[in-house]
């Protein structure tokens, strides 16, 4: 298999590695389940944010939250090794993707509104060993709903440090039509198949009514003093 195996990506971008000090690994517990096949995003999302859309992220328009809410109770999470140490489960791509996204590890750039959110987390095998030089290609809406397609305004992609972990500076993604609050995320090990999958938000009101969520991908997300952070483990079945 290919390092990303996508025609349109440089080669060269993904096999660079990530040359980070090592520090302690504290391994995120292994989560997620198998995919059950549910259909496929419609891809509804204008290219500019609608007018309701924005209405609706209207208390998204500032970076950081006039105040602080409680930390939320979050559900205990498995320990690695036990029977929930099964892959990641994969979704649809949807119709905003676009290759060759610029190497950072923060999405935040001059003009970006929105709540600010840090996701970090570790990408380990299904026997609970982290995977270092692990390729993470994040994209998203904007706080207003809308994808930039036709540069690269919240999209990066950036690779794991030795101990398997990453860590991603962004804002917390806007609703749009008949979708939940979501992110997208390409994961690959070093030559094997790419994860295509999507990260979802506790308690959000839509992810009863989105076709596609799916409660394994729920991320673990606390209020902080300036925004969010969430925390999610990739499990990949490297050959």
């Amino acid at each position: 298999m290919r390092w990303f195996d996508t025609a349109r990506w440089s080669r060269g971008r993904f096999l660079k590695a990530a040359v980070l000090a090592p520090v302690a690994a504290v391994l995120a517990a292994c989560t997620g389940k198998e995919d059950t096949g549910k259909v496929e995003e419609t891809g509804s999302a204008p290219a500019s944010t609608s007018a309701a859309a924005r209405t609706a992220e209207a208390t998204s328009a500032a970076r950081v939250p006039a105040a602080t809410s409680a930390p939320q109770v979050l559900q205990a999470t498995p320990t690695c090794g036990d029977d929930d140490d099964d892959p990641t489960p994969a979704q649809t791509e949807g119709p905003y993707f676009t290759p060759n996204s610029p190497e950072r590890t923060s999405l935040l750039e001059p003009g970006i509104a929105g709540t600010r959110l840090v996701i970090s987390g570790t990408v380990l095998t299904t026997d609970c060993r982290p995977i270092a030089g692990a390729l993470l290609d994040f994209w998203q809406a904007d706080a207003g709903g809308a994808y930039d397609n036709r540069g690269y305004r919240l999209r990066g992609h950036q690779f794991t440090d030795a101990d398997g972990r990453y860590r991603l500076e962004t804002v917390v993604p806007g609703l749009y039509p008949g979708r939940t609050r979501h992110l997208h995320v390409k994961v690959q090990a070093p030559n094997n198949p790419v994860l295509t999958t999507q990260q979802y938000f506790p308690s959000e009101p839509r992810n009863g009514s989105d076709s596609i969520f799916d409660d394994a991908l729920v991320m673990n997300v606390q209020d902080t003093a300036d925004g969010k952070e969430a925390t999610f483990t990739y499990v990949l079945p490297v050959r």
